[in-house]
């Protein structure tokens, strides 16, 4: 009877993870359609994140990290004409975050930036942003540039991305556990070694989602743009020049991020989309539209 036993076991094992994963394939099936933005709806995954616990642990690791920069001299004061430019551009995009997410009208705006070289800037939860300057002045970004980075991060704060991640992980987690054991239990070998590899298929799976929800970000940052009166042709652009200083990326299937080609490619693709409203905001036809100018990428 004991083989049995394991073999039921390793059965409702099974069934109890592929219950636990279930969220992370099942709505990536289905989509929404705003002005022609193909999106999923917010991942029901969000619930598994803490709620405002995870919501009060952004807060605070923000505020962590601006005052940590404040005491080593590394956060630009308000006065700098790099933040009032980057103000200036959030004021522009914030007035339409409330198209993606209703909260965001009743979020805690701030933006602030490092003095950093990194190549690199976030949204957290409820609309803080930082920038790094190192982003600005190594790809000599333009003002519409800026508005597609931050139309970029500040949509995965409205999409809940980090919270719905967070669930996911947790998900996974029991998922890989439940798995492992019931794998363990049908081979009969030691648990460590199933659990191995159990856990290197749950982070393949979260890999995935990744990129899934970058490819998200992308395309409603640049409708946040556009709808500011930013050229969403700046994307293709920015991540040329992400691409002229980020050699030696990981390939992207091990990558949290798509490449910088399949971004590009997904940009041009819903062009169509998003440029007549750049061109509304501008009170002109697309025919009228200008060429897109950029400027020059800072040498090294």
């Amino acid at each position: 009877m004991a083989p049995i036993s394991l073999k039921r076991y390793a059965i409702l094992a099974s069934l109890c993870a592929a219950t636990a994963l279930a969220p992370l394939s099942a709505h990536a099936q289905q989509a929404t359609v705003q002005d022609g933005i193909k999106v999923r709806p917010l991942s029901t995954s969000r619930i598994f994140a803490g709620g405002a616990d995870f919501n009060a642990q952004s807060k605070q690791q923000y505020a962590q990290l601006v005052n940590e920069a404040k005491e080593k001299n590394a956060l630009v004061p308000d006065s700098d004409p790099q933040v009032r430019r980057l103000r200036a551009i959030a004021q522009r995009i914030i007035p339409f975050a409330t198209r993606w997410n209703e909260a965001a009208a009743d979020w805690n705006w701030q933006v602030n930036l490092l003095n950093s070289d990194q190549v690199n800037a976030f949204c957290m939860p409820g609309g803080q942003i930082a920038f790094y300057s190192g982003i600005i002045t190594k790809l000599n970004l333009t003002d519409d540039e800026v508005a597609i980075v931050m139309g970029h991060e500040i949509s995965h704060a409205l999409r809940e991305h980090s919270q719905a991640q967070a669930g996911k992980g947790n998900l996974a987690a029991v998922g890989a556990k439940l798995a492992g054991a019931g794998l363990s239990a049908w081979l009969g070998v030691d648990p460590s070694i199933t659990s191995t590899a159990t856990n290197m298929a749950a982070q393949g799976v979260m890999l995935k989602f990744s990129r899934d929800d970058e490819r998200e970000a992308d395309l409603i940052g640049m409708d946040l743009a556009a709808r500011a009166g930013f050229d969403p042709r700046a994307g293709v652009i920015l991540w040329q020049k992400m691409a002229a200083v980020s050699k030696g990326a990981p390939p992207e299937f091990l990558s949290t991020h798509p490449s910088g080609k399949d971004r590009i490619s997904q940009m041009n693709s819903h062009m169509a989309q998003v440029l007549p409203l750049y061109a509304r905001s501008k009170g002109v036809s697309v025919d009228a539209l200008p060429p897109y100018r950029s400027n020059a990428i800072a040498q090294r």
